[in-house]
């Protein structure tokens, strides 16, 4: 019961932070709020750490830390991109479902065994995809995103031609390239997760530290190369602030979850955590949603409980 509890917080706390990374996205270079949130988060990770490093870690603890934050930073930098495209109900979701999915493979090549229902929910995530894709598609002529128009503008005021124009019918254009972004964003998060798993609980946070420092020097090194070093100003700052503490303290509660038990049941449930990002879009942006994106995300959250209570069984 802890690492349900542990889980569905670490779900909060990253569906949070998505969703202030999204917004923060549309006003700033993509790559700058992904710079001042991995150093907000690093510095939240070092906060913590005293209070939870029971051993000298091992040098693999540490390998699979840094691997995981790798995985983290590309995950991030894919969904965020997403979130630039189209609507944060179709990249969220979408790198959710190929989270879990990678990850419950994962525990089973390492010897767990999720059950038929389990299973199933993994078969469910391809017409999920399919049902969310499908609602991408058409969001340009629906003009579906209510707010998005004048988030657009706003970011091209302020960042010029490095924001993202207003596609089609008003919404945020390439609503496919949204797609790509989130399918991505999830293979790089089920890196994350399983990383974090396999690290092991002896070394206290001291992986998820090797993360956090994997992280912060991927995103530096995208930044001097791309010449994006310069960090966010303003709203967007506070935002990209935000984005790096709550996914900080999700990725904290991550950890102690997936060792308090199996991978393909804490992925999952962690990967629950589009549905806060929805439902703050929702009430925040007035985001609406048409029948095709409904059943889309219906199903792909029909996939992520069958898993769930599989992995459980």
């Amino acid at each position: 019961m802890l690492a349900i509890v542990l889980a569905l917080a670490s779900a909060i706390g990253y569906g949070s932070s998505d969703f202030a990374a999204g917004l923060a996205s549309r006003q700033a270079g993509i790559i700058q709020v992904t710079l001042l949130a991995s150093l907000a988060s690093t510095v939240v990770v070092a906060a913590a750490l005293p209070f939870a490093a029971k051993h000298p870690p091992s040098a693999a603890a540490l390998a699979w830390g840094a691997g995981a934050g790798l995985g983290g930073t590309a995950g991030g930098l894919a969904l965020y991109f997403g979130f630039r495209q189209a609507a944060f109900s179709v990249a969220g979701p979408l790198s959710a479902v190929g989270a879990a999915g990678f990850s419950v493979l994962a525990g089973l090549l390492f010897g767990e065994r999720p059950t038929a229902l389990a299973m199933t929910g993994i078969v469910l995530a391809l017409p999920a995809i399919v049902g969310v894709s499908a609602s991408a598609a058409s969001a340009n002529r629906n003009a579906e995103i209510v707010g998005d128009a004048e988030i657009v503008g706003d970011a091209e005021n302020s960042q010029g031609k490095d924001a993202p124009g207003p596609g089609p019918g008003g919404t945020l254009g390439r609503p496919a390239a949204g797609v790509l972004g989130g399918l991505i964003a999830g293979a790089c998060f089920a890196l994350l997760f399983i990383g974090l798993d396999r690290a092991g609980s002896g070394s206290g946070l001291w992986p998820v530290a090797a993360a956090s420092v994997a992280e912060l020097a991927s995103a530096l090194g995208v930044a001097a190369v791309t010449g994006n070093v310069r960090l966010p100003g303003g709203w967007p700052r506070w935002l990209a602030v935000n984005t790096g503490a709550m996914g900080a303290s999700g990725t904290i509660l991550y950890f102690f979850a997936t060792h308090e038990g199996f991978l393909a049941v804490t992925a999952v449930l962690t990967s629950l955590y589009p549905a806060v990002t929805i439902v703050l879009a929702r009430t925040v942006l007035g985001e609406r949603l048409t029948g095709l994106r409904l059943t889309g995300l219906a199903l792909a959250g029909a996939c992520v409980a069958l898993i769930a209570v599989g992995g459980a069984g």
